[in-house]
């Protein structure tokens, strides 16, 4: 027995007639009851009251055109899957994302995505550092993050998205907040909230490097892990910070965003996946993500 025994099984039991099933199938019809016969041979079982005006079908032949009409929709939708994985149409990925991104990139990336691709299943986790999306790229928690380069692994590929200008987030009563923009050299006395160097944050070696830069040995008061927590502790009036313009997207009350004098200061927005994953749906979500840049 073969799919094409089925298929005109079913032909002939809906047109009830073998001339008319073999014109709907393209074949002449001796061929056709030869395959009929050996079908009910194999089965059995009588599938088909034949006469000669019409065709008609058995106890057996009712119950069995049921079977056989479900296996083919079966094997349509199976051949229909494939090809919708093979063109990285279908699919499950989860998306990590650095803190800055969580709120400016991820609402309109996620509706970006179920538009463009609305047959993968996409899961986002926000607010994380680049180390942590590095180890879940490794251990498969997460397929795809957003992150703030350098990357050394190897086993990553990385490709740059955008560069980002670095602002000074400062308490709304801040008597820098009353400038249209902040100098580095300005921070030199403040009181300032850093991402976590015990995480290792690319953005403290970014915000370290500036300000070393502009000769001020900084004052850290407080290192946090998530950017939400560094914003609302800088609302609190417990320090400034400096962080990627991206974060102005979390508009605290109680927080004012300046930028800095040297508009050159920026920061690099990357997308990462595993170097040896090729799944043609992680693929079209990479190309999918680049595209918005």
């Amino acid at each position: 027995m073969d799919l094409r025994q089925l298929r005109y099984f079913v032909a002939v039991a809906e047109e009830r007639h073998f001339g008319r099933a073999a014109a709907r199938l393209h074949m002449a019809q001796p061929p056709l009851s030869q395959a009929i016969r050996q079908l009910e041979t194999e089965l059995g079982v009588t599938l088909l009251h034949r006469t000669t005006r019409r065709v008609d079908l058995t106890d057996a032949g009712v119950a069995y055109l049921d079977r056989a009409r479900a296996i083919l929709a079966e094997v349509e939708e199976a051949a229909q899957h494939a090809r919708r994985v093979a063109a990285g149409a279908v699919g499950h990925l989860t998306i990590g994302c650095v803190g800055s991104a969580t709120y400016s990139l991820l609402p309109a990336l996620s509706r970006h995505l179920s538009v463009e691709l609305p047959g993968i299943d996409f899961s986002f986790r926000g607010e994380m550092l680049a180390p942590d999306q590095v180890a879940a790229l490794r251990r498969g928690t997460i397929d795809v993050a957003l992150l703030r380069p350098p990357v050394a692994d190897l086993s990553l590929t990385v490709r740059a998205l955008r560069h980002d200008r670095l602002v000074v987030a400062l308490p709304a009563d801040h008597p820098l907040a009353a400038r249209p923009r902040v100098a580095a050299a300005a921070l030199a006395d403040a009181d300032l909230i850093v991402h976590s160097a015990g995480r290792r944050s690319a953005m403290y070696e970014v915000v370290l490097g500036l300000l070393h830069e502009a000769g001020i040995e900084p004052r850290i008061r407080h290192e946090v892990g998530e950017t939400s927590t560094l914003i609302t502790l800088v609302a609190g009036g417990l320090g400034l910070a400096v962080v990627p313009e991206p974060v102005t997207a979390l508009a605290l009350e109680g927080v004012t965003y300046r930028p800095l004098v040297r508009p050159s200061a920026t920061i690099e927005l990357a997308v990462a996946h595993r170097a040896d994953r090729s799944e043609p749906h992680l693929a079209r979500t990479i190309e999918v993500i680049r595209g918005l840049f």
